[in-house]
């Protein structure tokens, strides 16, 4: 048991290094340009667009915040307006689609998925489900109730106060990070040198299979889905150096959870706006499905091809 408590420890350390090069900078910018210009310029060229999707120009604010930041940014931004109950429930959407972008993609890229890849989907995503609500839905013209308000802490003064809160948002992030990939990569080594991990792939392998995917990603998914996109990342990057995990089968794996992760905590709070929820986890489960069983099939079927050799020996014949 020591053995596994040593060796879990010392990959949970190094995976919190490699993501903590990642989540420290992009934090500390990020934080910082909220108090300047260029969040508020961003938001100004976004409001034309808005309405297109159904939304007012004051719904560019949470979509930035929400995307540059993360998803409690973008609720404390919905909260300081009056919106719809529509309203709410296209940026509820569109913000469990696409939130924390830069981190998330970021992360993802040390996968080996590329970043502009996990952007444009789930931007694309955002975009194309916002314009299908505010089609098809003609109710929620009701004024949205908030239910409690996420804390708002005092903006700070000066720009020494604005890095040092940029620093120590910074700094707690990759503390968050470490409390929950150290103990994580421990209880999955033991799973894994006790021979759990083999077990669990073959319960859940009929479900990647139908995704497309090979059992070995099974993993892969669980944390996503359960853990998030950015915490899961470092078993991700266990898997893809342990198990064998196939460059197609990550981009599978990343399509399904960049369209739905961490769904427990990133559907229960966006209860407090008052809006119906379970739609909301719906849309992300069954876009995740059909989206990624979709492009395995068809990225399965031309792999095939391929390797057909009468599509071979035909191709030489011509």
């Amino acid at each position: 048991m020591k053995g596994i408590l040593k060796r879990g420890s010392k990959k949970g350390l190094e995976l919190t290094w490699t993501l903590g090069k990642v989540i420290f900078p992009v934090t500390l910018i990020v934080t910082i340009l909220q108090y300047t210009p260029v969040l508020p310029w961003v938001m100004e060229k976004l409001e034309p667009l808005m309405g297109w999707i159904g939304l007012s120009g004051e719904a560019a604010v949470p979509l930035v915040l929400g995307n540059f930041l993360n998803l409690y940014a973008g609720i404390a931004a919905i909260i300081s307006f009056e919106f719809t109950v529509k309203e709410v429930f296209i940026l509820a959407v569109m913000l469990s689609f696409s939130h924390n972008l830069l981190i998330e993609s970021t992360v993802a890229k040390r996968v080996g998925v590329s970043w502009w890849f996990v952007a444009g989907v789930r931007l694309s995503l955002a975009l194309v489900s916002a314009a299908l609500i505010n089609v098809f839905w003609k109710g929620g013209g009701e004024t949205a109730k908030y239910g409690f308000a996420p804390e708002k802490t005092a903006d700070p003064n000066g720009w020494t106060e604005i890095i040092f809160q940029g620093v120590q948002t910074a700094f707690m992030g990759i503390v968050q990070l470490a409390l929950i990939v150290i103990p994580l990569m421990i209880f999955m080594q033991y799973l894994r040198e006790k021979g759990w991990l083999d077990r669990f792939s073959g319960w859940v392998a009929p479900a990647t299979r139908f995704l497309g995917m090979e059992r070995n990603t099974s993993m892969t998914l669980v944390a996503g889905l359960t853990i998030g996109l950015a915490y899961g990342a470092g078993l991700m990057i266990q898997a893809v150096e342990e198990d064998g995990v196939s460059r197609k089968d990550m981009y599978l794996a990343i399509l399904f959870l960049v369209s739905c992760h961490a769904v427990v905590e990133d559907t229960l709070i966006f209860i407090p706006l008052g809006i119906p929820v379970w739609p909301l986890l719906l849309i992300r489960l069954l876009t995740a499905i059909v989206l990624t069983a979709a492009v395995g099939f068809v990225w399965n079927r031309l792999q095939q091809k391929r390797k057909d050799p009468s599509n071979e020996h035909t191709y030489h014949s011509l």
